[in-house]
């Protein structure tokens, strides 16, 4: 039943989408299509993804201030109702975040999981009005062989991950000599995420194809991009706010 769904909803229209775009691409390039396919479905989960984004940016800014009132040896009870006083303030959802995050995870992986499979379209998943490519190029244009294993765009795809944590949003700490649990587990992830995750990209991306590498730095550019833009504008609305 489960992955009936899955091949209905998320998996057979993103192939579709593939075939489609090689079949319409000069040349047949798959690299390009991976690229164009990637933009497409991070451009329709942009809307998630940017309030995602700007309540991690909140989060992050708001973190002096939370930090203060945990540090201001007020009740429990006195605590809560100052942060919930402030989260009003300034209009942020501490969960809206993990939220859309969690609904954006199987679109994002349902993409990944085309591009593992291999570039195959004889499984009887395409529509009848979606035809065959008759010629496919794994050498992205002109340049890279994504068919087979690529150390190059590995190294690319490991790189761009980093990029992608170094941008992210950090939580910032009170600044204590002994911080709580919360803030040293959040440290100790994000420490992972920017410095162990990169390799892991790296070598999963080499473990299968170049495809995945190419998928993963689209992917990765672009959440960087978007990153950049949401933490400049929510810190100037912040300000203004202030």
């Amino acid at each position: 039943m489960l992955s009936n769904i899955w091949d209905a909803l998320l998996y057979k229209p993103l192939i579709n989408a593939l075939a489609f775009l090689i079949s319409n691409i000069p040349g047949g390039d798959v690299g390009l299509a991976v690229v164009i396919l990637t933009i497409l479905v991070k451009l329709i989960l942009f809307p998630l993804s940017q309030k995602s984004i700007e309540s991690q940016v909140a989060m992050t800014t708001l973190s002096p201030e939370l930090n203060k009132i945990k540090m201001s040896g007020a009740s429990k009870e006195e605590q809560a109702k100052l942060t919930f006083e402030l989260y009003k303030k300034h209009k942020t959802n501490p969960f809206s975040g993990c939220l859309l995050l969690l609904i954006q995870i199987p679109i994002i992986f349902a993409l990944y999981y085309v591009f593992y499979k291999g570039i195959n379209f004889d499984s009887g998943l395409l529509y009848s009005f979606i035809e065959v490519p008759e010629h496919m190029n794994m050498t992205f244009l002109g340049v890279l062989d994504i068919g087979g294993k690529s150390i190059f765009l590995a190294i690319l795809a490991g790189i761009s991950q980093y990029l992608q944590a170094h941008f992210m949003p950090q939580p910032k700490t009170s600044g204590a000599a002994t911080g709580s649990f919360g803030e040293s587990f959040g440290k100790s992830m994000n420490m992972q995420m920017k410095y162990i995750f990169p390799f892991v990209v790296a070598f999963i991306a080499y473990s299968i194809s170049g495809a995945i590498a190419l998928y993963w730095i689209t992917s990765n550019i672009f959440a960087v991009g978007q990153q950049i833009y949401q933490t400049r504008k929510s810190k100037n609305v912040l300000a203004i706010q202030q």
